[in-house]
């Protein structure tokens, strides 16, 4: 047996032969879980299925991640929309971002500074954010590797944007600070919004470069910065690619999540129980979730029409009146990527709800159900804050919603309620209670003074 350090406490532990794991699991028994495992199951997560990781720059990024001084009314941080509390998603359906007060489900409409509409699309969970098979983010995949681009990646803004990203999850970091109802606020609310407004993103006096002054200007900060990146020798030279790498590291080392009972499973280290073994066999074998849902962290990366309820502003340009929300079609034109939305990864799953790309669903026994078999119907739910809008346009428009189940791509795979109980009972080991507590955690308070959130 040789010995390797696990990364989580730096213990030096045995690492025993694959074929010692093989014979266990042959064995089964005397592990307590003589079960025959489907061929579809994916291997084990290792250190190698993960980009490194600098400590130091995420214990920085941590604070960054953590402090609303980023967003242009200081009111909004990363966590606002992604905390651990709620599974790094929000806990709402379609959340609300600058314009709104509280956390989580408890957040509501700020009377003072209402937004202008709800952020379009359910916040996404940051799991495993920094493995190495990532290749597209967002729900529609409009920030993906793609080498056939200048700069060896897509994103909707051009390829001189792009510069000094140190990777894909750090570039993802520059639409949020930029929109409106996210993090920046609203036309001349305040410098980085009147910025935005302007076109004034890059090179001095754009929104980038007003965020890293307000960043430099605090010492502690600065100082961070200067001790942890080699080329920045003064406050002045934090430029925003700097602040949104340190904020990548930070989400790379704290989201990594490889030690859910399913893990331990997979290493031939636990038994699960008999309903969600039996999940387990309907996931990878007849119900077909695995047809997409592969992998390691239960994500193809593709993008597929699934017949996801959609509730909201949806998706629309500021000269566009409709409210349907197109998916994949909106990055590529492609009509055959009308409705489709990414594969998202299935770790912690359990935490992140409510599920679907709009929050359409607010039990995962009902989004498996719908998931399964579109033609089952929807019954409406949401956890929203109270606004005066219409969410239900599109489902309340015949021709719409219809278009959106027309286009779902799955043969109809009808789930009774034992199977979709065992299926629930499969995904709730997919939970693990080290990503869930987190590593770095919550900071009590930040560089900038301004409050962290925190329920």
């Amino acid at each position: 047996m040789a010995q390797r350090t696990d990364w989580r406490t730096g213990r030096q532990v045995l690492a025993t032969a694959c074929i010692t794991t093989a014979i266990a699991l042959v064995a089964g028994a005397s592990l307590g879980f003589a079960h025959m495992r489907p061929a579809a199951l994916p291997d084990a997560v290792t250190d190698e299925d993960y980009l490194p990781v600098n400590e130091a720059e995420a214990r920085l990024g941590q604070l960054l991640f953590y402090d609303p001084i980023l967003s242009g009314n200081r009111e909004v941080s990363c966590a606002t929309c992604h905390h651990p509390a709620f599974g790094t998603s929000d806990g709402l359906s379609l959340g609300i971002g600058d314009g709104g007060i509280g956390l989580g489900p408890e957040r509501v409409i700020d009377p003072d500074n209402p937004p202008e509409q709800r952020i379009p699309r359910n916040a996404q969970a940051l799991w495993n954010v920094g493995a190495k098979e990532y290749s597209t983010l967002f729900h529609d995949g409009r920030v993906e590797i793609d080498a056939s681009f200048e700069g060896g990646m897509r994103t909707p803004l051009g390829p001189e944007m792009m510069q000094g990203f140190a990777s894909m999850l750090s570039a993802q970091t520059m639409f949020p600070v930029l929109s409106a109802d996210e993090m920046a606020g609203h036309y001349s609310e305040n410098e980085i919004s009147q910025a935005v407004r302007l076109g004034r993103i890059t090179g001095e006096g754009g929104a980038w470069d007003l965020i890293s002054q307000r960043v430099a200007g605090i010492p502690a900060y600065a100082e961070a910065f200067m001790a942890t990146y080699p080329h920045i020798a003064q406050p002045s030279d934090i430029a925003f690619t700097d602040i949104s790498d340190a904020i990548a590291a930070f989400m790379a080392f704290e989201f990594r999540s490889d030690t859910s009972p399913f893990d331990a499973y997979l290493r031939g280290e636990q038994s699960l129980s008999t309903e969600a073994l039996t999940g387990l066999d309907l996931f990878y074998g007849e119900a077909g979730c695995a047809a997409c849902h592969s992998g390691p962290f239960q994500s193809d990366h593709g993008f597929h029409a699934m017949g996801a309820p959609q509730l909201g502003p949806g998706k629309a340009a500021r000269f566009e009146t409709h409210a349907r929300d197109e998916g994949r079609f909106r990055v590529t034109g492609d009509p055959a990527d009308m409705y489709a939305f990414r594969t998202p990864s299935l770790r912690n799953v359990a935490l992140t709800g409510p599920w679907g790309h709009a929050g359409g669903h607010t039990t995962l026994e009902s989004f498996v159900r719908h998931h399964a078999d579109p033609s089952t119907g929807y019954e409406r739910q949401a956890v929203l804050a109270a606004m005066a809008t219409d969410d239900w346009r599109i489902m309340s428009d015949a021709d719409e919603s219809g278009a959106i189940f027309a286009a779902a791509s799955q043969q109809p795979k009808p789930l009774t309620a034992g199977e979709v109980e065992a299926i629930v009972a499969f995904l709730d080991t997919l939970t693990d209670p080290v990503a869930e507590t987190g590593r770095l955690g919550v900071p009590e308070t930040v560089p900038s003074g301004l409050t962290v959130a925190n329920p």
